[in-house]
């Protein structure tokens, strides 16, 4: 019954969410200005890597391919030794690469191999090494025997991170110290139970490197069993970079630093939790303090939502929280510092790590009152971009990939979400295996099953309409100048706080002139006129261009409502009468801005028989090509 009522109240969270107009302003179409790299086979999953800002490697089944994202060129397709079993067609017995990874001044990559999993490391063109595959070496711990199983992968200063189970069943996966510099450590198995982990990565502190710490995100299994209970739970873990284990007696190469808490993104009031941590991009900032980590959750109601942590309250809940389930007096050095050497801790401190490794307090949002969006699309992927506007400052703007290959574009507007458009990148409805975001070259890469697409994030062309169009859109990567909506944003006009448009308008823009030399205001367009016998049904089309804008017919002195389609408002008249010729506005408004989008003219035909005979024909035609006019027709 509980349960019952919990549905029904985000049912109408969700009513309240979308009436708010919270639905992408522009659905975009794929166009030929994407650049695609296709894949030879249908790939059931990829990885990538990003080699500064021209470079990215690919890794599919058997081959790993080197793209340069500027023009779609596949610069160098290695191909790796063969060590499978030649007499399995099953497609577990292909090498699967999962890790991608620059490491001891190679490229290291690793796979499932046949369920025998192995790395390689790699020497591209480009380096100063002989070119192609020099070296090859065990890969239980670092890559999954399936590419179906978890596993994660970083490098830190020389020294190898992975999660990776180390049994062919999925079984020991766990965060390890794998290989490089400094010792091997894992960590100690009543820490974690059934983890998926999500991704791991440093926070650099210059000054104070002995306390430069490693986070890991990830879900678990639920220690409640309840039926009311979601059988998942997130975490964030952190150890420090400098651990090395422990002593010979105690804890030797096990973890002394490990220390984990619970994630929380929930409409708190009612109780709705999002448990399933689904994936999470870092935003790393100078000071590590206001670094900031946007997760993607979902639900077991099958809702997601965003909630974004800041690094800096992450660490106040690991230094300042007490040890769930432990009532002793916090010994020193506190469970969880960093020292420069962990084999000199004392048993005391030790101990609390073993058997307490968990915080009392959760991790909260920074906009605690609720998720910062809430979404019924099932999001997959996110990344995040930081953007200077021409106003000089900065905007974040997020990147969403559904499960159905498309991608929303962000607009993070305090504690607001704005999504600026909705665009698809691939033909067919497929879910988006990798996502990275190149933010020196303003690149989105994709991965989908059957090829890689390069989304350019300044695509200004779809708001150069007018000023007022370039505005509205509130996108910080593109304003309007003299030259049009273009990504040219010096001294351009934006307005990304709120998107109204009287700064086009204003005594020193207003004089503003595209090339074509027309003004910032949106152009009236031309009136089309239609020739509509009496008696014949007919009707007029007025193209979406923006989901946040509001639709009306004007004819005469009647102002009608539209009820608008995914891209057009149809305005349909029945039975042709003398009431029903004349002029005809398609209108939009929104926010302070109304535009013209269409005129129409409907007259009378000439009382020739011949001439009306021929019109008859004419309109018949006209409805014929429009099968849901035809409907239409029907219904009345």
């Amino acid at each position: 019954m509980i349960r019952i009522y919990q549905y029904l109240i985000l049912e109408i969270y969700f009513l309240l969410v979308f009436c708010s107009g919270l639905i992408p302003r522009l659905t975009l179409r794929l166009d030929d200005l994407c650049l695609r790299v296709p894949y030879n086979i249908k790939e059931g999953h990829t990885v990538f890597f990003q080699d500064g800002a021209e470079k990215l490697f690919i890794g599919g089944t058997n081959y790993v391919l080197q793209v340069n994202v500027s023009n779609g060129h596949i610069m160098e397709n290695f191909t790796l030794p063969d060590n499978r079993d030649h007499f399995c067609n099953k497609p577990s017995c292909g090498n699967t690469i999962t890790v991608i990874d620059k490491f001891q001044n190679s490229m290291l990559v690793c796979g499932t191999n046949g369920g025998n999993p192995r790395c390689w490391k790699l020497h591209p063109k480009s380096s100063n090494h002989s070119r192609g595959v020099m070296e090859e070496m065990d890969g239980k711990g670092i890559a999954p025997y399936s590419y179906s199983q978890n596993s994660l992968c970083l490098t830190v200063d020389g020294d190898l991170y992975a999660a990776a189970p180390l049994y062919k069943e999925g079984t020991s996966l766990q965060f390890r110290r794998k290989a490089g510099s400094q010792t091997s450590v894992w960590m100690y198995d009543p820490w974690i139970t059934e983890p998926t982990f999500i991704t791991a990565f440093l926070a650099r502190r210059p000054r104070d490197p002995v306390n430069e710490k490693m986070y890991v995100l990830f879900r678990e299994k639920n220690p409640d069993s309840s039926l009311e209970a979601d059988p998942w739970i997130s975490r964030v873990a952190r150890v420090c970079k400098a651990d090395k284990g422990g002593s010979k007696r105690f804890f030797q190469n096990i973890w002394t630093s490990f220390l984990k808490a619970r994630l929380v993104c929930a409409i708190p009031n009612e109780f709705l939790y999002f448990n399933r941590l689904q994936d999470a991009y870092v935003l790393h900032a100078e000071d590590w303090r206001e670094s900031r980590i946007y997760a993607l959750f979902s639900s077991s109601w099958n809702a997601t939502a965003v909630c974004i942590y800041s690094l800096a309250d992450l660490d106040h809940i690991f230094e300042n929280s007490s040890f769930k389930g432990y009532n002793g007096e916090i010994p020193s050095p506190r469970p969880g510092t960093c020292v420069e050497d962990s084999k000199s801790l004392p048993m005391a401190t030790i101990n609390v790590i073993k058997q307490h490794p968990e915080m009392n307090q959760w991790v909260q949002p920074i906009q605690k009152t609720s998720p910062f969006y809430i979404s019924n699309s099932n999001y997959t992927r996110i990344v995040v971009d930081r953007v200077k506007a021409a106003d000089g400052k900065k905007y974040n703007v997020l990147f969403l990939a559904t499960d159905t290959g498309k991608i929303h574009k962000f607009l993070e507007d305090g504690s607001e979400a704005f999504i600026i458009s909705e665009i698809s990148l691939y033909e067919h409805s497929a879910p988006v295996q990798s996502m990275k975001i190149n933010s020196e070259k303003r690149q989105l890469l994709v991965g989908y099953p059957e090829q890689m697409s390069v989304l350019d994030l300044q695509r200004c062309q779809h708001y150069n309409t007018s000023c007022q169009d370039c505005v509205l859109a509130r996108d910080p990567y593109c304003a309007w100048t003299e030259n049009g909506c273009t990504s040219q944003i010096k001294e351009g006009i934006q307005n990304i706080a709120t998107g109204e448009t009287h700064l086009c308008f204003n005594s020193v823009n207003h004089v503003t002139r595209t090339k074509r030399d027309t003004s910032s205001s949106s152009p009236v367009p031309e009136e089309i006129n239609h020739t509509v016998p009496m008696g014949f049904p007919f009707y007029l089309s007025c193209p979406i261009e923006s989901h946040h804008a509001t639709y009306t017919w004007l004819h005469g002195n009647d102002l009608i409502s539209c009820n608008p389609t995914q891209s057009t408002c149809l305005y349909l008249i029945p039975n042709t009468n003398e009431g029903n010729y004349g002029d005809y506005t398609c209108q939009a408004e929104e926010l302070d801005y109304k535009k013209i989008v269409k005129k129409y003219n409907l007259r009378s035909p000439p009382q020739s028989r011949s001439i009306n005979i021929a019109f008859k024909i004419s309109a018949q035609k006209h409805l014929l090509l429009t099968p849901f006019t035809l409907v239409i027709m029907l219904v009345f």
